[in-house]
């Protein structure tokens, strides 16, 4: 027997084995049978690729979740008083699973600006953090190093030399483009930088897939800041000739001892320190009945508490609801039950971008949209730029947003946050946001080459759609 004999009965080998390892994980079937056939039939490339980003290598490993609740109540429990807390009866089933599932307790009193240009987002943050007297902690997937990059750290450094205590969780893998000397200036001058889960080989193939995707700032536990935008250059000019359309909340009250508790609880997993002071947590000023939960949602827990969110809130819709995403993979529940509430009768509409920055997400997004059109929903392409935005509205009375796409990755693999408000008011600010970007849309149905190919095109769209819960 020839050695090439020999490799190849080895190869096969490894590959029944990864196989079986992938059926034996127990995931979605959809998932399974992604892996399965890409190990199969992608020669020696399909094998790496599930060691490097398909081996379920998280849970307990990385997480206490004892003393991450323990952080969670001495935090919030201990804070969390409130007076003439009425919650509304309509919305008590999804507060109360969000209570239940993530410890996510309701917050009133709360005042949200919403910016939808990265200019007027940075020009907030920067005269926010100028007036910063005691801490500053920003918790960003990207941090980039570039002119915008280097101003808000610049300004960091001037606040941290006034005695502000500045911290810093990025992202390992969203800044791999950004230099380590880029952080360790920060550091030299004063600032607490962490990584999330920075990946080097061995330990590379079990962290690189499961990633710290929220944004949140939070300014002296009195305005915090939520949503989609990272801090870099093309949130404010875009890329190339292509403008940056997104979305992110400015939000003072009792909201912003939420997002104070998402960002101690990822200190936590990044420095192992304890972080439950008083001072973290003052008690809101403004008076009003807008209530806000935070959700966190990540491959640690035990189940994807932002994923059943929009799963409630969806099947809950009576009248219309309305959905921004930039990437739209949905998985099946999410599949369903947009489906369902729009053969119903239910207005619903979608909103996402006409050119992706990620070409391959574009290509696998395409047969889905098409699916929900032909079940009712209204399906519009954002044709002046790169749409961003991830929110969601509903019968004037819930909305949400964060970093949450509508896809496998944000429901299952990455670490995500967004904040859920039961407020008619904002409520209707978010749906003009939404009608605004409509007007710059154009109905999926009046873009000839995406509803009808040739073969071979919807081949590649079935092909990269089959794939996507690998995305």
């Amino acid at each position: 027997m020839s050695w090439l004999n020999i490799i190849f009965i080895i190869y096969q080998i490894v590959v029944i084995l990864a196989v079986i390892h992938v059926i034996l994980d127990n995931r979605q079937p959809a998932k399974t049978m992604a892996w399965a056939l890409v190990i199969y039939f992608v020669p020696v490339v399909g094998i790496v690729f599930y060691i490097f980003f398909g081996i379920n290598t998280r849970k307990e490993r990385y997480v206490s979740e004892r003393s991450m609740n323990q952080l969670a109540k001495r935090s919030m429990l201990e804070f969390a008083e409130q007076q003439n807390l009425r919650l509304p009866e309509q919305h008590m089933p999804l507060i109360d699973l969000f209570i239940s599932q993530n410890m996510s307790m309701p917050f009133k009193d709360n005042l949200v600006d919403i910016h939808t240009d990265g200019y007027s987002f940075i020009t907030a943050l920067l005269a926010d953090m100028k007036k910063a007297k005691d801490h500053i902690h920003i918790d960003m997937y990207i941090f980039a190093e570039d002119a915008l990059g280097s101003l808000v750290a610049d300004a960091l450094i001037d606040k941290a030399h006034e005695g502000v205590t500045v911290k810093l969780i990025y992202d390992d893998v969203g800044c791999w483009n950004v230099s380590r000397r880029f952080f360790e200036r920060m550091r030299e001058e004063g600032i607490e930088v962490m990584p999330f889960m920075p990946v080097h080989f061995p330990s590379f193939t079990s962290k690189v897939n499961y990633r710290n995707h929220r944004k949140i700032i939070v300014i002296d536990g009195r305005v915090g800041y939520i949503g989609g935008m990272n801090i870099a250059l093309r949130y404010v000019k875009g890329t190339g000739a292509m403008p940056w359309r997104d979305t992110m909340l400015r939000v003072e009250g009792g909201g912003v001892m939420a997002l104070q508790r998402a960002f101690l609880e990822d200190w936590y997993f990044v420095d192992r320190t304890l972080l439950s002071d008083r001072k973290y947590y003052p008690r809101a000023e403004k008076h009003n009945d807008c209530l806000a939960q935070v959700v966190t949602s990540g491959p640690v827990t035990p189940y994807p508490e932002i994923l059943q969110g929009y799963v409630r809130m969806i099947l809950g819709a009576r009248h219309y609801l309305y959905i921004e995403t930039p990437y739209f993979l949905p998985n099946e529940p999410t599949l369903f039950a947009l489906k369902t509430v729009a053969l119903a009768g239910v207005d619903v509409r979608l909103i996402c971008p006409l050119k992706s920055d990620a070409r391959f997400v574009e290509w696998a997004s395409r047969s889905y949209l098409r699916e929900v059109m032909e079940a009712g929903v209204q399906v519009y392409l954002y044709k002046t730029g790169f749409l961003h935005s991830k929110l969601m509205v509903c019968d004037d009375s819930i909305s949400t947003c964060g970093s949450t796409n509508v896809d496998f990755r944000s429901f299952e693999n990455n670490f995500e946050a967004n904040m859920f408000f039961y407020d008619e008011q904002l409520a209707l600010k978010m749906k003009d946001v939404f009608l605004n970007d409509q007007k710059q849309s154009v109905l999926l149905t009046e873009v000839k080459e995406r509803m009808k190919g040739s073969f071979l095109t919807r081949l590649w769209e079935s092909i990269t759609r089959m794939l996507s819960p690998l995305f």
